[in-house]
């Protein structure tokens, strides 16, 4: 069916698409890999199915950039990464040896970083001598074993040989925080003189300067095109367009008629909501793109389903894109008033991914 101004009402039979740019994540781990200091070993973080990208795709592609130890938040994303890898590179689980997780952890040669007394106990009793690494809480409080603590069992922890010792920081994201240069003194007071590899570093404490470095850094949101590091666009997110209708000057669109036409509008609807990780924030806010035209998201998001004001488009287009060059993830995240990371890992996993490049 066509309506009077010749634009057709037929649905384009598609699915929402997640371009992910293989090469692009690479060239962000290179170029942190060269911001960091010579001698250096740049890691890469993948925790979270790789910030919602796919740990498969992308890990395999780091691996082949050169990245030979590579972290996740708990031991299942490590064994699922184990798959896909296979022997040899280095995984390392954030949140330590868990309960239950033993078996796994010798099966597959994962390296749980231990975060307590508890966590050290259950290692080596269970895993002698099976590597391990060790976090310190150096002022963010939330994992990692405190100061006072860790000058009582640091003698048992070393005897036994940790590959690393690491600690996180709060507010690397801040150059100027004072916190900044007060966990690095700690993590010195705590680290200083033990001859154990050490690591402070995550992608805004590689950007901090060297003396953040240590003998490892972990890049993680900056290998996504997230701030504060950020080189391309890595995603693009296309929505297709299912249907499109006139509204005349008056009516409205969607729940709670939130939209109301000051004209006659073409008013396409397209095929994402908030069950896939568009925040109901945007509702009326975040600008949709049609190559380099922007259209406003008109209405509600709702579960499903999102609508567009195409009205001065020339053409009906096949799909608009929410992610893109001209909008990446932080300004998306800007409009929704929340960071990039939600963005990134609330990415559907009814999404159709396509991978663009090798990595190599």
């Amino acid at each position: 069916m066509t309506t009077r101004h010749g634009l057709s009402n037929t649905p384009h039979m598609a699915t929402a698409t997640l371009s992910i740019d293989l090469d692009a994540i690479c060239m962000a781990w290179r170029t942190l890999n060269r911001l960091s200091a010579t001698g250096v070993e740049t890691t890469a973080v993948v925790k979270a199915d790789a910030y919602g990208l796919g740990a498969t795709r992308v890990a395999r592609a780091l691996a082949q950039a050169g990245a030979r130890r590579f972290f996740v938040a708990t031991t299942e994303e490590g064994a699922a990464l184990r798959q896909s890898l296979g022997p040899g590179p280095q995984i390392n689980i954030f949140n330590g040896h868990m309960a239950g997780d033993t078996d796994m952890i010798h099966d597959l040669e994962l390296t749980p970083m231990l975060n307590s007394l508890d966590q050290i106990t259950r290692h080596f009793e269970a895993l002698p001598g099976h590597p391990f690494g060790v976090q310190l809480d150096t002022g963010m409080n939330r994992l990692g074993i405190e100061p006072t603590e860790w000058t009582a069992i640091a003698p048992i922890v070393l005897e036994a040989k940790p590959e690393i010792l690491m600690s996180h920081l709060a507010c690397s994201d801040e150059p100027e925080h004072p916190m900044n240069p007060l966990q690095l003194a700690n993590f010195h007071a705590m680290t200083d003189g033990l001859c154990v590899p050490r690591s402070l570093a995550a992608t805004g404490g590689i950007l901090l300067g060297e003396e953040y470095h240590f003998d490892l850094t972990r890049p993680g949101v900056g290998l996504y095109g997230g701030r504060p590091f950020s080189n391309r666009s890595i995603v693009r997110l296309s929505l297709p367009v299912i249907q499109i209708r006139e509204v005349a000057a008056g009516e409205t669109v969607g729940y709670a008629c939130a939209w109301t036409a000051t004209r006659p509008s073409i008013i396409a609807t397209l095929s994402a909501g908030y069950a896939d990780g568009l925040l109901r924030s945007l509702s009326g806010r975040a600008p949709l793109w049609d190559g380099d035209t922007s259209v406003p998201l008109i209405g509600r998001v709702s579960m499903d389903l999102i609508t567009a004001d195409i009205t001065d488009l020339a053409e009906v287009p096949s799909h608009l894109d929410i992610l893109c060059d001209q909008q990446g993830v932080d300004d998306l995240a800007a409009i929704a008033g929340t960071i990039g990371y939600e963005i990134l890992t609330s990415l559907s996993p009814r999404y159709d991914r396509r991978y663009v490049g090798t990595g190599t």
